[in-house]
């Protein structure tokens, strides 16, 4: 284990997983290292927008908004994450709300298909294996 927060992406095309990340806070020493972040840095580099365009972005957790405002950037409207925001500020943020994606997308007039809640329960699981210095 790197000493990561636990958080990963992945970025799907066609139903073919074309890239992945994990959050680099830690390693890295910058608290921008989420791993949505750094999946739409690698996406921007790697592919032309009109191909992102047509993704869909899986994610472990609620994006957060600087995450979600970098999902909206790079143009991708399709977003399905595991843990909701409420079970993410009941488990480790002990009731901190963050603004949803859903409503960023909306305030940005931006359509968009976002399901979350998908496998929360395993995704919950995980923060046990969180750095407790975080």
């Amino acid at each position: 284990m790197k000493g990561n927060h636990p958080f990963g992406a992945v970025l799907v095309h066609g139903g073919e997983v074309v890239l992945m990340a994990e959050n680099t806070v830690k390693t890295s020493g910058d608290q921008t290292r989420h791993a949505e972040l750094n999946l739409v840095t690698e996406a921007q580099r790697s592919y032309p927008r009109q191909y992102i365009v047509e993704c869909t972005l899986y994610t472990s957790t609620a994006p957060c908004p600087m995450c979600a405002y970098a999902i909206w950037e790079a143009g991708i409207t399709r977003v399905v994450y595991g843990v909701t925001y409420e079970a993410f500020a009941r488990v480790v943020t002990g009731g901190a709300p963050f603004i949803p994606i859903e409503e960023i997308y909306r305030l940005l007039r931006t359509p968009a298909e976002i399901e979350g809640g998908v496998m929360e329960e395993e995704g919950v699981r995980v923060y046990a294996h969180w750095p407790k210095n975080r």
